[in-house]
């Protein structure tokens, strides 16, 4: 079921409804594959963790901005709204301004996160011979992965390896990326979330209001922000 059925909807017809559509194919595609390795292997971030997030603030293709865009028009309009803005729920100088550090969930945006978002921790790399490689989360508590059975350690595992002791491979991270950003032009650059959000919400309500509108100029009927 789509996050953003009724964006869609209002988008129909313009170029970034197609995009919007590719991104949610995308990060459907990730969520299938890690779902399949996290109920085969039972390895999951510790409940409540969030420490990957406390320091870091993801940078973002405009594809990311305009799908979370999306997500917060459809699913959190006024934190949408006050995004648009400046105003973030959560400001702070450094870090996500997404990151509830009040909530056991921590992100606030789950749904609507950003590639890395959604792929740190539960992906696999390639070796330089080509065979998938896994290493565990690097804030993943060292006695936690001590009491696994087998045990684990906080070093890189082999393909060979993580089957024996795992089960299962998690899906490689270029393979995810390459498949979900191959309609980004090579000369697209990235935004940290707190400078490209405001302009690409704002972005959206421009398209939605020209889209849906009768004017023959195709001038608004509204504020951006109404």
């Amino acid at each position: 079921m789509s996050q953003i059925a009724g964006i869609l909807e209002k988008l129909e017809g313009t170029s970034v409804h197609d995009v919007l559509i590719n991104m949610e194919e995308a990060y459907q595609r990730i969520n299938e594959e890690q779902s399949e390795w996290y109920e085969k292997t039972k390895f999951t971030c510790p409940s409540g963790c969030g420490q990957c997030c406390e320091n870091f603030e993801p940078d973002l293709f405009e594809c990311e901005a305009l799908y979370m865009s999306a997500w917060l028009l459809e699913n959190q309009r006024e934190v949408a709204l006050n995004i648009a803005e400046g105003r973030f729920p959560f400001e702070k100088p450094k870090g996500c301004q997404l990151f509830n550090p009040d909530s056991p969930y921590h992100c606030s945006i789950y749904m609507g996160r950003a590639y890395i978002c959604r792929l740190f921790g539960a992906c696999s790399s390639y070796s330089k011979e080509g065979e998938k490689t896994w290493k565990p989360c690097k804030f993943y508590p060292a006695t936690a992965l001590a009491e696994h059975k087998p045990p684990l350690e906080h070093r890189q595992y082999s393909q060979e390896e993580i089957v024996k002791v795992l089960g299962a491979v998690p899906p490689a991270m270029s393979d995810l990326m390459q498949t979900a950003l191959s309609f980004i032009p090579d000369s697209e650059h990235t935004a940290l979330i707190r400078d490209i959000l405001p302009a690409t919400i704002k972005k959206l309500i421009w398209l939605i209001e020209i889209n849906g509108n009768d004017n023959p100029n195709g001038t608004p009927n509204a504020p951006l922000a109404a």
